[in-house]
């Protein structure tokens, strides 16, 4: 038996994995899913100063708190920085990384300066507007490849807007997330922004898979992403 640590994405909450869990428990494994400061069910924690580093640190404390060791670390989306965060200060509990559609960030790299200049300037935009210049407004689930209407109705009423600071502040790495082996995720059905992040894992001699599906596999392809996740895990 393994832990799985499953991390959301920006808007999101530890329930998005909901589909995905059953598979994993189903396979002997122990799973963890937290919702990060500031959003979701812990959205009543939100102010300016949450970070990437409060959401390293949430992450961090969960693993230690629990005392768990072997942990599958799986990172959706802007939690590709945070798993990368996570691996640098505990390097010793985790036996993997999975990055799933997500940032593969190095020390000094913001999430913003990671994303396609055309994403890079309508976060900007609606950060300056409708997001009072501390908030990214949640964006369109269609633009992510999210398009049964049972999918966007349960989706949409729980996505809460995310922290700006957790896109504008750098990794700070001591090298520890070197150490601990990691593989990556492309979903391809939809517009692809996380495609340079696919090639640099490449680049780097990971493991390179590849889902028929939008950004949020978790939600539309949860039995494939579960398989997969499992496969990873050597399960």
């Amino acid at each position: 038996m393994s832990t799985f640590v499953l991390v959301h994405g920006a808007w999101h909450g530890g329930w998005v994995w909901r589909r995905v869990v059953p598979s994993l428990l189903r396979a002997g494994h122990e799973v963890h899913a937290p919702t990060l400061t500031g959003v979701s069910d812990r959205a009543h924690l939100l102010h300016p100063s949450v970070g990437l580093s409060t959401h390293v640190q949430d992450v961090v404390a969960l693993i230690e708190a629990h005392d768990l060791h072997d942990v599958t670390l799986v990172g959706h989306s802007y939690a590709g920085q945070v798993v990368t965060g996570v691996a640098d200060r505990v390097p010793d509990r985790l036996a993997r990384r999975v990055y799933l559609d997500a940032f593969v960030g190095d020390d000094g790299e913001a999430a913003i300066d990671l994303l396609p200049e055309t994403v890079a300037g309508h976060y900007r935009e609606s950060v300056a507007g409708p997001g009072f210049g501390w908030l990214i407004p949640v964006r369109s689930l269609a633009v992510l490849g999210v398009t049964e209407e049972a999918d966007l109705e349960w989706l949409s009423p729980r996505l809460t807007p995310h922290p700006w600071l957790t896109y504008t502040e750098p990794l700070r790495l001591r090298d520890g997330s070197g150490q601990v082996p990691a593989a990556y995720v492309e979903c391809t059905d939809w517009m692809r922004v996380f495609r340079p992040h696919a090639e640099r894992a490449a680049a780097r001699g990971w493991p390179v898979h590849h889902l028929a599906t939008g950004h949020e596999a978790m939600v539309t392809a949860p039995k494939e992403l579960a398989e997969l996740l499992l496969a990873v895990n050597g399960s």
